[in-house]
């Protein structure tokens, strides 16, 4: 009866410099509230992935975390969401990008995958697909957060757009040193051994012309396959697409046969290092190994498994 959940809330420059007691109490219980959620169904003999849907959801529908509710605000001050989950039993697939007023997108990205009959859809298709499967739909108030919203004045009127969890300046890129957001993922084994990812997130604080990062892209910022493991990405988008970061740790385990934890190292302490890339990933492997592997200076984060462990951390 093993299984394993593991999440996180977003990487980046996230230190206690600029958490106070109050934010980190407030991220520990909404990392809690998604274990607990995802938990339950393993627990009850769930799937993996409607573990990792459950954990997700729970993310999605607290403003803290850079996904669903708490989306954050493009050029055009709008919520554009992408999502991705993936089945590595039968790495069967579904993803999703700009869609807009869709309460939870990992719901869809499961809709996406089981009755589609695709893989990945966009905008207004992805959202008349999402009132076809009677999905939970919200109005652009429910998704509206002063701080998310004061952020995005900052900058709208320039040409610069935001990372989440940033304090140093990348070409075209401001700094954010006030309250700290990030992308949400999950990655779950069940007690049948199966593994499945799911990666949820707003993008970037102004981003223009339909920019779409990693987390609904296969293979970069989401990917599942029960021979090796699954993986949730988080970080500087466009370095984790150009490394195709969540299936070259799969690749190295598969065709190298190195352990989760080393393939992890070598993809994101080594190579996306090398790319200047920063970030992490959450990930585990069939036999219930998980690991919480960054390379910027911390990652919210949390795991629960069969034997009742548990951890939540935010820090290196």
């Amino acid at each position: 009866m093993a299984y394993t959940l593991v999440i996180h809330g977003g990487a980046g420059n996230i230190t206690p410099a600029i958490m106070n007691k109050e934010q980190e109490q407030e991220y520990t219980e909404g990392l809690q509230a998604a274990l607990v959620a995802g938990n339950a169904v393993l627990k009850n003999g769930g799937t993996s992935v409607d573990a990792v849907v459950a954990a997700i959801s729970e993310l999605e529908d607290n403003p803290i975390f850079n996904a669903g509710r708490g989306a954050v605000f493009t050029k055009k001050g709008l919520n554009e969401m992408d999502a991705a989950i993936m089945d590595g039993s039968n790495l069967a697939a579904g993803a999703l990008a700009g869609v807009r007023n869709i309460k939870n997108p990992i719901k869809l990205a499961r809709e996406v995958m089981l009755h589609s009959g695709h893989v990945f859809l966009s905008g207004p298709g992805a959202q008349e697909f999402a009132l076809k499967q009677g999905i939970d739909m919200a109005p652009d108030e429910y998704f509206f957060n002063k701080s998310r919203y004061d952020q995005w004045l900052e900058i709208r009127d320039s040409d610069f757009y935001q990372l989440d969890h940033k304090e140093d300046n990348l070409k075209g890129v401001v700094p954010n040193t006030g309250h700290k957001f990030g992308t949400v993922g999950a990655v779950a084994v069940d007690i049948h051994g199966n593994l499945a990812a799911g990666t949820s997130t707003g993008g970037m604080t102004n981003k223009r012309f339909g920019r779409i990062g990693d987390s609904p892209v296969v293979g970069s910022g989401t990917y599942a396959n029960n021979k090796t493991c699954a993986i949730s990405c988080t970080g500087h988008g466009e370095f984790f697409l150009r490394a195709v970061v969540a299936y070259d740790v799969s690749c190295l385990m598969e065709y190298r046969g190195l352990s989760l934890q080393e393939a992890c190292n070598v993809v994101v302490r080594e190579k996306l290092v090398a790319m200047g890339g920063e970030g992490g990933l959450i990930a585990v492997d069939a036999k219930g190994n998980y690991d919480f592997c960054f390379n910027s200076n911390g990652m919210y984060r949390g795991m629960m498994n069969h034997l009742g462990e548990q951890v939540v951390a935010f820090y290196k």
